[in-house]
């Protein structure tokens, strides 16, 4: 399908396949590309007005139309989005292939580091900065080369009901999310350290507390919230983190219509990072088992937060976050046409349908080996006449395999 776009909200990735001029009439070599750097922006907002996207080769405009600028009652709301000055370009520089394997390396270091961390400080000790830095640069190195492989693993890894378990994956969505929004590298790293520590206070809240879940009683809710307070003092007690670390920890409990924790901030008032944080922190929360809940399809989650938009999270920021993660996200697990099951691996960004696929159950539930692998912007066939499509994503808990023995 394609739609008309102001030059004025065109976006990295999406499609350029008309002008409102003669292609002729401009420097383009090509007509029809990929939107993807500072200069081809520029010089389309140089000589066009208008231009023709193509949403099935690229990205689509979020629809706005019932968008606020602001919760219901406000007014002159405007999003964190607009306090990004400085931009980065970031190109993949791995196949997730060849990715994985130094992905996994670095998801095993960190995990490690993590331990460590918290029996340190469940002895009342300081956790050592230098090696939670270390461990995140990792990471983001990763992230930085293909997002897919980090994120591949951080979908599949098996996490119980403990909230600082989600650490890893929480980091790991983070930093991918800031590259999406082509922050300066030096904030992926700080968004990879806020996603790993900001719930470490978790180690001060029994595990009753914990593990009662949504069946919290009045007290039991103020013993759990007082984790942020904890995370706050193990942070600013420990030499080597970054200076504000301690403070952005504190955000990811506010909420954009005020009704968060601990200080009930508003709108502009938590900032990029804690928006993030909190955004980031509610998505891996809906997608792995809860206490007395099964985890969310990605899918179904996003169509929360989304629902959530402009009450508990920055609007426009959560569409950005929907972009990133895609109709079908990296690990979801999808039924195909033809009624084989598999798992995505990879994005293609510029065909959000179509994703790569590892196929890992036949149509009728039995195990594929080999699995087979499909790249559907390619158009492979199911039978003569049919090309493979996602048919629709599962539930985690219907699937009859443990994913992770495919990648972990």
């Amino acid at each position: 399908m394609r739609k008309q776009v102001s030059t004025e909200e065109l976006q990295f990735g999406m499609y350029i396949a008309e002008l409102d001029r003669p292609w002729t009439e401009t420097p383009f070599m090509f007509q029809g590309f990929e939107l993807k750097t500072e200069k081809e922006l520029a010089t389309l907002k140089q000589y066009c007005k208008t231009v023709l996207v193509d949403t099935e080769k690229g990205l689509d405009l979020p629809d706005r139309s019932q968008l606020k600028t602001g919760p219901v009652g406000t007014s002159g709301g405007v999003s964190v989005l607009a306090t990004i000055k400085n931009k980065a370009w970031y190109q993949e520089g791995a196949s997730i292939d060849a990715e994985v394997p130094r992905a996994r390396a670095a998801q095993s270091k960190t995990e490690v580091v993590l331990r460590d961390v918290i029996s340190a400080i469940q002895a009342g000790k300081t956790l050592d900065a230098a090696r939670v830095q270390e461990a995140v640069t990792s990471m983001t190195d990763s992230v930085v080369r293909n997002p897919d492989a980090m994120l591949l693993l951080a979908r599949m890894k098996e996490k119980d009901t403990r909230n600082y378990d989600r650490a890893l994956g929480v980091s790991v969505y983070m930093i991918t999310f800031g590259r999406f929004l082509q922050l300066p590298r030096e904030q992926l790293d700080l968004l990879g350290m806020l996603g790993l520590l900001q719930d470490i206070g978790m180690v001060h809240v029994p595990k009753g507390v914990l593990e009662a879940g949504h069946g919290r009683n009045a007290g039991q809710e103020e013993i759990f919230k007082s984790h942020v307070e904890h995370s706050i003092a193990i942070l600013n007690e420990t030499a080597g983190l970054p200076p504000d670390l301690a403070a952005l920890a504190a955000l990811h409990h506010e909420r954009y219509d005020g009704s968060g924790y601990p200080q009930g901030l508003k709108m502009g008032e938590i900032g990029l990072f804690g928006v993030i944080a909190g955004l980031v922190d509610c998505f891996d929360a809906l997608t792995h088992p809860r206490p007395h809940g099964e985890a969310l399809a990605p899918s179904n989650a996003l169509s929360r937060l989304y629902d959530w938009r402009n009450t508990l999270f920055d609007g426009p920021l959560v569409e950005q976050f929907i972009q990133c993660i895609g109709i079908y996200p990296v690990g979801a697990i999808v039924e195909l046409n033809s009624g084989e099951t598999g798992i995505v691996i990879a994005q293609n960004l510029a065909r959000r349908l179509q994703p790569r696929v590892m196929v890992v159950l036949d149509r009728d539930g039995n195990p594929l080996r080999p699995n087979k692998i499909l790249d559907l912007a390619k158009e492979p066939k199911a039978d003569p006449d049919t090309p493979y499509r996602i048919k629709r994503t599962l539930e985690k808990a219907s699937f009859p395999v443990d994913a992770s023995e495919f990648f972990l």
